[in-house]
């Protein structure tokens, strides 16, 4: 009989820890996630501080408020997609003797990134030329590629303030298209820039400045130029507004 109490107590012992094991707390989950929250009431949010919108080009509400309406009753456009826009301004130097003088190509590198606000990529030969003592892979320039905003302010600046200090200045080129509505023109002076500090200047060169438009013919990419105000020959330039 003892034998039978002591068989029928041990499965009541053996329950018992089982027991106790479920009256535990469950633990945390793994990953922090506890820990996070906890660090987050411990820690108070610092507040944020306001960010200022940067303001807007001139030149890009003109386009949006005046030019794609002219452009619109002027070539009778039925899709508002088919209206002309400036996509990008390429701004070219060409350093021939960069090879030979490698800093004369960083100091043009940084006159143009003082030109555009942007940091230029340096352009490298693409083929090796024995008359030139050139080979594949040099670099021979500088090239930025600008859009949106910063586009817009560039050809503000352009047209305000660098065309009317060229020398002999008589008005742009009609005859600078591509034939696809793209215009490129060349420069022969950098000065005419008022961000080149003249006293730093080590040597005068000049650049090639390309006007992407989604035009695709000539004479809507002239008509959209004209509007925007490029002073082209023989005409009254618009005033921005």
């Amino acid at each position: 009989m003892a034998d039978e109490q002591e068989k029928q107590d041990k499965p009541e012992q053996q329950q018992q820890p089982k027991q106790e094991k479920q009256a535990k707390k469950p633990k945390p989950p793994k990953g922090g996630g506890g820990g996070a929250e906890a660090k987050a009431e411990a820690a108070p949010a610092a507040p944020a501080e306001p960010v200022e919108p940067a303001p807007r080009a001139r030149l890009m509400d003109m386009y949006e408020q005046q030019v794609r309406g002219k452009l619109q009753q002027q070539f009778a456009f039925k899709n508002p997609h088919q209206i002309p826009r400036l996509k990008k301004i390429v701004l070219n130097v060409g350093m021939g003797d960069a090879v030979k003088n490698p800093k004369g190509l960083d100091a043009a590198a940084a006159e143009l990134a003082a030109i555009s606000g942007q940091h230029p990529v340096v352009t490298r030969a693409k083929k090796s030329i024995a008359n030139f003592n050139l080979r594949e892979g040099q670099p021979i320039g500088a090239a930025v590629t600008l859009r949106g905003g910063r586009m817009y302010e560039f050809l503000d600046r352009f047209i305000t303030i660098a065309v009317p200090r060229m020398r002999d200045f008589r008005g742009l080129p009609t005859k600078s298209f591509d034939g696809r509505g793209n215009y490129t023109l060349g420069i022969k002076e950098q000065m005419i820039f008022p961000e080149i500090d003249y006293d730093k200047v080590e040597r005068i060169h000049g650049m090639d400045i390309t006007f992407v438009t989604s035009a695709g013919r000539d004479d809507t990419a002239l008509a959209l130029l004209r509007e925007l105000g490029m002073p082209f020959r023989g005409e009254t330039p618009v005033a921005a507004a």
